[in-house]
């Protein structure tokens, strides 16, 4: 995924209410910006942090720049949870996710199970349509290992139990997850920040469910998928 325009860096001041943070322009202009990213963000809002802004082509936009990327841990970390979806989807075009290739046709969004829509669907006449969901994932407390959640995802343990109803119909279900850092070695759950995701997964992956974990390149320029990661059912249960 390439970024349509130039990022502008700048430093974070604070985050606050989910969806808004204060940041410092290099000119010094103090400014809002949006945050797309429902999630606690542990680990990635000190004050201070070197960050990089997408502007929006929108005239009409209250907040024009938009947190794409922040400096933790000596490295770059994407916090848009809008961008993973776009991410898988040009890696899966190019090829680059070998367990998904194949397919004929992608769709994106399609209501699928009672009240669903699936991130990504992949068609092929020769074979059983695959199911994608997608989740954001760049929370890292221990050195390589990255977790999710961050909060707890009511809305995560539905969806992976629409996946098992995927695989119980005959279709292919895959729980797909993007990391967007660098530094991971490992994929978990953070068991003691959600109890309920973590068996949910582990429950779905018995039924079926496919359970694909997958590190990403960041630069100021692009974000790829660049290798696949472990994952380490066991889940985390210490703070």
């Amino acid at each position: 995924m390439i970024f349509k325009s130039p990022l502008r860096r700048a430093v974070l001041l604070r985050r606050y209410k989910r969806f808004l943070a204060d940041v410092q322009l290099e000119d010094g202009t103090e400014t809002t910006v949006h945050v797309p990213n429902p999630g606690a963000m542990l680990g990635l809002t000190t004050p201070g942090s070197p960050v990089w802004l997408s502007r929006s082509p929108d005239p009409k936009r209250k907040l024009p720049l938009t947190l794409e990327l922040i400096e933790a841990d000596g490295g770059l970390v994407g916090v848009n949870t809008m961008n993973p979806n776009r991410i898988a989807e040009a890696a899966i075009a190019t090829g680059a996710v070998p367990e998904l290739t194949g397919y004929a046709g992608l769709a994106r969004e399609v209501r699928y199970d009672v009240d669903s829509r699936i991130d990504l669907l992949l068609t092929d006449q020769e074979r059983a349509p695959a199911y994608i969901e997608i989740k954001n994932v760049h929370f890292l407390r221990r050195p390589e290992l990255v977790e999710f959640p961050d909060c707890r995802t009511t809305r995560g343990v539905k969806h992976l139990g629409a996946l098992e109803r995927v695989v119980e119909a005959g279709g292919r279900a895959v729980m797909l997850f993007v990391i967007q850092r660098m530094d991971g070695k490992a994929f978990t759950t953070a068991d003691d920040i959600d109890p309920r995701y973590g068996p949910a997964l582990r429950a779905a992956a018995a039924a079926g469910v496919e359970v694909l974990c997958y590190a990403c390149h960041l630069t100021p320029e692009q974000i790829r998928l660049d290798r696949r990661l472990p994952w380490l059912p066991e889940g985390r249960h210490d703070a």
